[in-house]
């Protein structure tokens, strides 16, 4: 990958110095050390104009909490969308009311787009008037990491973007590897066993001390769809579906 298309991010939050977090080590960070992808921060609060450097106000029609202003916002996101240059990057908030995140979402973002832009919200999030309009302006999407609420976007920006990095060409090592892993074909992944071959009396699968590749295979996809059909309804259901359309 050569610098001219190396895969950017750039965050907008409050809390610039909670990154680069875990994306500094591993393969994200060994990633990033080798130019593979790049991160960029923008403090919204840089955006504030008043002395005190304020960027929420209470809500309209009460209740607890205080909301990002949408004038500081979009002064924030302005300047970053202002610099895009050739094939825009797609806009994104993480938000819980958003769209959930899933592994098709994942390597659309890591393999055809030229990188993400995070917006990161705080308290009780944004003014809805600036997701509006830059919805409008800028096709943002609203995107949710699971059914529960963090302290800030921050947290479900390295979510976000940890899957993505990995998926990059060069990150990692066997390209197959992340074939076979949980989501990547519809199901959950099958189980893993490594030496020794006896543990407290615990045995590995004899299929996979086999040498047969055929059975071995046979064996990781039918475990794969049992314990999807156990423990994920949901994606049993969607594999079904999927396979009822290709007969």
């Amino acid at each position: 990958m050569t610098p001219s298309r190396m895969w950017s991010a750039t965050i907008l939050t409050l809390f610039p110095e909670m990154f680069p977090g875990t994306l500094a080590h591993s393969l994200a960070g060994k990633a990033l050390n080798e130019g593979l992808w790049s991160l960029d921060l923008i403090q919204i609060r840089d955006f504030a104009t008043d002395k005190h450097r304020s960027v929420d106000d209470t809500c309209f029609g009460g209740g607890a909490g205080m909301v990002l202003r949408p004038d500081i916002v979009d002064a924030a996101l302005d300047r970053v969308i202002s610099r895009e240059k050739g094939k825009r990057r797609p806009l994104i908030y993480l938000t819980p009311r958003g769209k959930p995140l899933d592994q098709t979402m994942v390597r659309r973002y890591a393999l055809s787009t030229p990188g993400l832009i995070l917006l990161c919200g705080r308290y009780e999030g944004i003014d809805n008037r600036v997701i509006e309009a830059w919805g409008e302006k800028a096709e943002m999407e609203e995107i949710s990491i699971g059914d529960f609420v963090l302290s800030g976007g921050e947290i479900a920006a390295m979510t976000l973007l940890d899957a993505c990095i990995r998926l990059l060409p060069g990150v990692i090592g066997k390209e197959e590897s992340a074939v076979h892993e949980s989501f990547e074909l519809g199901l959950l992944e099958y189980p893993q066993y490594t030496r020794p071959q006896v543990w407290k009396n615990r045995v590995v699968p004899e299929v996979l001390l086999s040498g047969d590749h055929k059975k071995i295979a046979a064996w990781r996809h039918q475990e794969a769809l049992r314990i999807t059909q156990i423990r994920r309804p949901d994606l049993w259901r969607r594999y079904l579906e999927e396979m009822e359309k290709k007969k």
